[in-house]
Parts: C-alpha cells; sequence; structure tokens
C-alpha cells in the first residue's frame, strides 16, 4: 500500500501596484495574516511595485494599525517581470500594469482600487475593507495542497 505523501511546489501569489506604497502592502498583510490564521503554509506571498515610493503612505499604516496590522517596518520594495513569471497568481490592485507577457497559465486578478495615496482616514478605512474582502475571497478560492496534489480543483 503506497500513501500520497508527495508535497507540491508552493502556490505563489503576488500583490502588485506601482509604488508598492498601499494597496498592495494592504493586500499582502491581510493575506499573510488570513494564511496565518487557516494555518496555510502552502502559499507564498510576494507584494512589490514597478516603482516603488519611499516609504508606506502614512495614512495606509496608521488606518492598518487600528484595524490590528503592523505595517511600521514594512518598505516597499521593486518587483520584477521575472518574480511575477513565478507566480500563479498576480492580483493588480488597479494599476496599469501590462502584464500580457507573463507566461501562460498565471492567473491576473485586475481589481482595480483607488489609489490611498493623498486618501483621508475614512476613504484609507474603506479602501482597506474593501482590499480585505477581495483578498479573503481569492484566499478561499486557491486550491489547498491536497487539492492541487490530486489535480481536484483549477486556479481561475
Amino acid at each position: 500500500m503506497t500513501h500520497q505523501t508527495d508535497s507540491v511546489d508552493p502556490l505563489r501569489l503576488a500583490f502588485v501596484c506601482v509604488e508598492n506604497a498601499g494597496r498592495s502592502q494592504i493586500a499582502t498583510a491581510v493575506a499573510e495574516t488570513q494564511l496565518r490564521i487557516q494555518d496555510r503554509t502552502d502559499v507564498e506571498i510576494r507584494s512589490g511595485g514597478t516603482d516603488p515610493a519611499g516609504e508606506i503612505y502614512p495614512t495606509v499604516v496608521d488606518v492598518m494599525r487600528e484595524k490590528g496590522y503592523d505595517l511600521s517596518t514594512r518598505t516597499p520594495t521593486r518587483i520584477s517581470r521575472e518574480t511575477l513569471g513565478e507566480c500563479d497568481v498576480v492580483a493588480l490592485m488597479g494599476c496599469s500594469l501590462l502584464v500580457d507577457d507573463l507566461p501562460a497559465g498565471v492567473v491576473v486578478r485586475d481589481w482595480g482600487f483607488i489609489d490611498p495615496a493623498d486618501a483621508d482616514v475614512e476613504s484609507v478605512w474603506a479602501i482597506s475593507t474593501e482590499i480585505e474582502q477581495r483578498v479573503i475571497e481569492l484566499l478561499a478560492d486557491l486550491p489547498t495542497e491536497a487539492e492541487r496534489r490530486t489535480n481536484t480543483h483549477q486556479l481561475q
């Protein structure tokens, strides 16, 4: 009798915007928290921007702290096309990024969120709440490691 214990590569999920200073940082924090809550170690999160800012928008840091997420030690980073090409799912946060040259099989979600760069606290709260909901829905749609091992669920 053989047991199916073959592990599969982790799913790679990227949250991308231009500056990596607001929307993609919010999405990353939510995803990391949800994955910890769900005890999912089979998903890797990437976050970055095509033209990173010098720091995360202060209003975003403040609002997310109120919601229980600590973004105070995070910094915007650049994400490469190569990194995006290695991902299974790329979630665009509302930026006009060209992803046509990504390899076949990379699932792209274009969410179109409003940029919180110059938004007031109330607006950032609303934007972050919408991002939280979308990230939770996306994670619920991701196949588990067992489903991927048996090919019973496909990414869409």
